[in-house]
């Protein structure tokens, strides 16, 4: 239990440690972007990769180039990934997420001489993708807004090339040529083991585990630049809505925590409770089950 307490406590410290502020970055072709959340607002972890036919060429068919900063060097034509015509890409936000808020949601880093349009999807479980539909090819702005709903979060995206440069002729970099993506809409994220949170079927705070939620509450006090959405997650062993019950108890019980520390907040936190909808990990075994069983809170900066 101690060892959980201290990865908790980390954890939120790291959240909280550092003051992450809006940023400018190069968007590669002599312009800039600004991202509220700085270099939090990237895809941070390669899912999949499937190139496509003509694939790209070796030195540009690394995928993670496309995870992370941007890092496009134009004279060694490097630090971004070709897709290939018709291929695949499968991004996650782990520390962040993406969030549908009013206006542009997200930020396409492609680079290159030619037009290449791509589909984009996105999804809570990297499973459920919801289409967005095409978007234009060079730096893309996109607003997910008509394909979901508002203040809806995911943390994943797809890329999938949709072969303009079949028609453009370019052989050299077949498909869309990706460098980086970023949530503009982007929340800090924080997950927290619901172990450590409560006991087992149940939605009571354990005493112990008040202390590093305190720690949020002093941070929140002292930076209440955010609204906040919690969402209540189990695994799949049990009766399916008896979990769903469960898991909105127990983001109810973290969001009541939060109120009764800081009454400001009361219509600033939003709450769901997903049962076993949205896995990080397998359900076939112990560790993963654990895993599963999770209160996650995501902190979405409020629009200045």
């Amino acid at each position: 239990m101690c060892k959980i307490s201290c990865l908790l406590f980390c954890f939120i410290a790291t959240l909280f440690s550092f003051s992450q502020t809006e940023k400018e970055y190069n968007n590669g072709h002599g312009g800039k972007i600004k991202l509220p959340l700085g270099d939090l607002s990237f895809a941070d972890k390669l899912i999949s990769f499937v190139p496509g036919k003509p694939a790209p060429m070796e030195l540009n068919a690394n995928p993670k180039d496309a995870v992370g900063l941007p890092d496009f060097n134009e004279q060694q034509v490097t630090g971004f990934v070709s897709l290939g015509i018709g291929g695949e890409l499968v991004l996650a936000f782990t520390n962040n997420a993406l969030v549908n808020i009013d206006g542009p949601d997200l930020y396409i880093f492609e680079v290159g001489r030619y037009i290449e349009e791509t589909i984009l999807y996105v999804s809570k479980n990297g499973k459920n993708w919801k289409n967005v539909g095409k978007i234009g090819g060079g730096n893309a702005l996109v607003d997910i807004g008509d394909s979901t709903a508002p203040g809806e979060i995911f943390s994943y995206i797809k890329l999938q090339d949709a072969k303009t440069s079949a028609k453009n002729g370019d052989r050299v970099w077949p498909g869309a040529d990706i460098d980086a993506v970023a949530a503009i809409g982007s929340a800090k994220q924080l997950s927290l083991n619901s172990l450590y949170l409560f006991n087992t079927n149940e939605s009571k705070i354990k005493p112990e585990a008040k202390k590093d939620l305190d720690a949020i509450i002093k941070e929140l006090k002292e930076n209440p630049v955010f609204n906040i959405v919690i969402e209540g997650h189990t695994d799949s062993i049990g009766n399916k809505m008896a979990n769903k019950k469960l898991s909105e108890n127990r983001a109810l019980s973290i969001k009541t925590f939060f109120v009764n520390a800081l009454p400001e907040f009361k219509t600033r936190i939003k709450t769901q409770g997903y049962a076993d909808e949205i896995p990080v990990a397998t359900n076939s075994t112990q560790e993963g089950r654990e895993k599963n069983r999770r209160v996650e809170v995501f902190f979405i900066p409020v629009k200045k």
